[in-house]
């Protein structure tokens, strides 16, 4: 009975993450090992700016291994995302809308849907919303433009939902309706993320083509938005803008416990007192520090409104550069604002 109610708290206190690097570092820590994971292959690429990680799971047994989707899984990780530096952020929005151009496999006929996803009345989970903002939507002007300039322009539309708790209505059901009517052949949503790692917040950009489950990071089960439920691909970016409390608690208690450890006589009882803490006695006294916040309590940085803004931005740009053929990175700031 003890021992049923120890794997229940470490399966509660599972880290929480969106991100395909952080499920790759938690699965070969689980399998305690480096090496790459079967069914799994990884590419890294290092700049002075940012550091490019494209996870590819290959097969099923890539895809239970990791608990994500068969598919490809872009990471843009830089600190200076968090920071007001114009000069980093063109470069990380060129190499993002690349990206999200290779995903996209768009015709020049091509209808685009995207979609904000979240609650634009919470700062952390307002990066969806924010970036529709700032999507240059063309749809409305098919047959309007001039012959040279319409041949430049795909056909865009763009749509922010809101969250089941503000209309009572799945996120995926509403997206069911517009592409019903609309026939795009691509949507691309755009989402709020969590992370397993702190470090990781508003400085990671994540892009996928297996789609996104609204709110799964921070534990609401939703309809996921994918290929099989809208019939059509679906593009998922992402930024984590939020930590699990409990995550946080347990890198915090790993390094006082690896410090601890360091500083104690080898061989003395509490030496291996605390040599030998398991994963279910650091979760047990996890509950008993949160309690009774468990499970509910998510982290933020206090500069959040800020940095939230500046990448609602630099994603938005990525994706009007990658889906509209006729815009460069000098002609970014005259058709957005």
């Amino acid at each position: 009975m003890k021992k049923q109610k120890q794997n229940k708290i470490a399966w509660n206190f599972s880290p929480r993450t969106d991100l395909a690097i952080e499920a790759r570092e938690f699965a070969q820590q689980q399998k305690q090992n480096t090496e790459e994971l079967d069914g799994v292959k990884v590419e890294i690429k290092n700049t002075d700016i940012y550091q490019i990680t494209h996870v590819k799971i290959l097969n099923e047994t890539g895809s239970q291994t990791m608990g994500k989707p068969i598919g490809n899984y872009i990471t843009i990780e830089s600190e200076l995302l968090k920071q007001n530096d114009i000069t980093s952020h063109e470069q990380i929005m060129k190499t993002a809308a690349e990206h999200i151009a290779g995903l996209s496999k768009l015709s020049q006929k091509s209808t685009i849907l995207v979609v904000g996803l979240g609650n634009w009345n919470i700062t952390p989970d307002a990066l969806g919303p924010k970036v529709i903002d700032k999507i240059l939507v063309t749809r409305h002007l098919d047959g309007v433009l001039p012959e040279e300039i319409q041949k430049s322009v795909r056909s865009v539309a763009a749509i922010s939902p809101g969250v089941m708790g503000i209309t009572g209505i799945e996120t995926v059901e509403i997206i069911q309706g517009v592409v019903e009517k609309l026939k795009p052949d691509l949507v691309i949503a755009i989402d709020a993320l969590a992370a397993r790692k702190f470090s990781r917040i508003n400085s990671t950009i994540q892009m996928s083509d297996t789609g996104v489950a609204p709110g799964a990071g921070v534990g609401n089960k939703r309809m996921t938005l994918n290929e099989q439920t809208l019939g059509i691909p679906v593009i998922a970016l992402g930024v984590p803008t939020v930590v699990d409390a409990a995550t946080l608690i347990n890198d915090t208690m790993d390094r006082m416990l690896e410090e601890m450890i360091a500083q104690t006589e080898q061989g003395s009882a509490f030496y291996e007192m605390l040599h030998n803490m398991d994963t279910d006695e650091k979760y047990k006294l996890i509950v008993d520090i949160l309690n009774p916040y468990v499970g509910n309590m998510f982290v933020t940085p206090k500069e959040v409104d800020a940095v939230v803004e500046r990448l609602a931005n630099i994603i938005a740009n990525a994706i009007n550069i990658a889906i509209q053929p006729g815009i460069t990175m000098e002609d970014i700031n005259r058709f957005t604002y």
